[in-house]
C-alpha cells in the first residue's frame, strides 16, 4: 500500500503531537515574550510614516486628537470604502450546514460539510472541533480550496489543522464557485474581494451559533489570495476579535505582479470593460474600484485603520518586506490616540511561502490573543 506525501506529512505531525503532550503548555508570559519583538519596527523605520494619506487628519483637513474624533473619522473611512467596493448583501444570521462525513484526527473532530456560505448557495467546508467540552477560541482560514488548509494537500498552509490541534475551532472554505479567477458573487453588486469578506462574515456568524464556540474569540488567518480574503474580511467585519494574513500584499505597489488589487477577481471588476491579467499599462489600465482609489490616493492602511484597538499580524514574506512598517507605523498611531500598544506585528521572511518559523509566531499570535489561562 501507498500513502501520499499529504498523508505522511500529517500522519508525522500527529505523532510529533502526542511525543509533545508530555511537555508543560507554555504561559500566557511565555508565549508573549516569544512574539513581543515583533511588535516593534526596526529601528530604522521607527517613526517612519512613508507618504501615506495621514489616518488621523479627516478629509477636510482636521487633525484627529481624540478617541471620539477618532471613531468619527473610522465612520467616514469606512463610509468611503463601502460606497467605493459596494454594499454587501444581508448577512446570514445562522448559515445551515449539511454534515457529508466525519472523522476523529489526533485530538480533534474533522466534520467535512457543505455551508451556505451565501444566501441558498452552499460550499464545500471543513470544520475541525478539538476533544472537550469547550467552549473554544476558533479561527475561519480562507484559501483557494479548503483542503490544504486542514493539511491534506500543500505544505506550511496547514493553518487549521495546527490550530485545532493547538485548541482552536477552526473553518476552513474555499473560493465560491470553486474558481479563485472567475468569482461568484450570488446577487450581490459589490467588488470581488469585498464579497469574500462577506463570506468570511457569514463564516463567522456560523462559528458564533456554535455552543462549543466562544463567539468573542474568533480570529481569521490566510496566505497569499486567502491573506487578502482574512485582511478585507476582519477589516470590514469588527466582530473579528484578530486577523493574521500571510504575505497578501499591504499596500498598493504596481512594482510587484503579486501584489495584483487591480485584477478583476479582487478590486478590478468594471461591468464596462474586462480587463487582461497583469501590471497596469497605458495598453491594460486599471479598472473598476481600484482605478478610482489610485487616483483618489486611498491605499490599504485605511482599510487596515478599521482594525483598530483590535490586533493583528503581518506575516510577511517577498511582497511584505520591513518597509511596509512605514504603512504600519500610521496604525500604531491610531492604537496610541486610542489607549492601547502592541495591536500591530509582522514578521519578516525571504520567500513568499511560509516558514515553519513565521508559521509558529502565527500560533502562538492567536494563543496570545484568543486563549484563555
Amino acid at each position: 500500500m501507498q500513502f501520499s506525501g499529504a498523508f505522511i506529512a500529517v500522519f508525522a505531525a500527529e505523532l510529533t503531537l502526542f511525543a509533545q503532550t508530555a511537555e508543560p503548555p507554555l504561559t500566557r508570559n511565555q508565549i508573549w515574550n516569544k512574539i513581543a519583538p515583533y511588535f516593534q519596527p526596526p529601528p530604522r523605520f521607527k517613526n517612519n510614516f512613508g507618504e501615506f494619506r495621514p489616518l488621523l487628519r479627516f478629509d477636510d483637513g482636521r487633525p484627529v486628537q481624540t478617541a471620539a474624533q477618532w471613531r468619527a473619522h473610522r465612520a467616514e473611512i469606512l463610509k468611503q470604502w463601502t460606497e467605493l467596493l459596494g454594499p454587501w448583501p444581508a448577512l446570514i444570521e445562522r448559515p445551515r450546514s449539511t454534515e457529508i462525513d466525519r472523522e476523529h484526527r489526533a485530538n480533534f473532530t474533522k466534520h467535512h460539510q457543505r455551508l451556505e456560505i451565501a444566501p441558498d448557495h452552499f460550499e464545500e467546508a471543513y470544520l475541525l472541533v478539538p476533544d472537550g467540552a469547550g467552549p473554544f477560541p476558533a479561527v475561519v482560514v480562507p484559501f483557494y480550496e479548503p483542503r490544504t488548509s486542514i493539511g491534506l494537500a500543500g505544505e506550511l498552509r496547514d493553518f487549521a489543522y495546527q490550530l485545532s490541534r493547538r485548541g482552536f475551532v477552526t473553518l476552513s472554505i474555499g473560493s465560491p464557485g470553486g474558481d479563485a479567477r472567475k468569482p461568484f458573487l450570488a446577487d450581490a453588486h459589490c467588488q470581488p474581494l469585498s464579497f469574500l469578506a462577506y463570506v468570511a462574515a457569514n463564516c463567522w456568524n456560523a462559528l458564533a451559533a456554535r455552543a462549543d464556540v466562544d463567539a468573542q474569540r474568533i480570529g481569521i488567518v490566510g496566505h497569499s489570495y486567502g491573506g487578502k480574503w482574512a485582511m478585507f474580511a476582519a477589516c470590514l467585519y469588527d466582530k473579528f476579535a484578530c486577523g493574521v494574513w500571510s504575505d497578501p500584499g499591504i499596500v498598493f505597489d504596481e512594482t510587484r505582479p503579486n501584489v495584483n488589487y487591480w485584477e478583476p477577481w479582487y478590486l478590478g471588476e468594471d461591468s464596462k470593460m474586462t480587463r487582461k491579467p497583469g501590471v497596469p499599462s497605458a495598453t491594460n489600465p486599471r479598472t473598476g474600484a481600484y482605478k478610482t482609489l489610485i487616483e483618489t490616493g486611498h491605499d490599504l492602511h485605511e482599510i487596515q485603520a478599521l482594525m483598530s484597538p483590535r490586533p493583528f499580524l503581518v506575516s510577511g514574506g517577498a511582497e511584505d518586506r520591513e518597509e511596509r512598517w512605514r504603512a504600519l507605523n500610521q496604525i500604531i498611531a491610531v492604537n496610541r490616540l486610542l489607549g492601547v500598544e502592541n495591536r500591530v506585528a509582522m514578521t519578516t521572511r525571504e520567500t513568499h511561502n511560509p516558514t515553519p518559523e513565521s508559521n509558529e509566531v502565527i500560533y502562538r499570535f492567536f494563543e496570545h490573543f484568543l486563549k484563555r489561562e
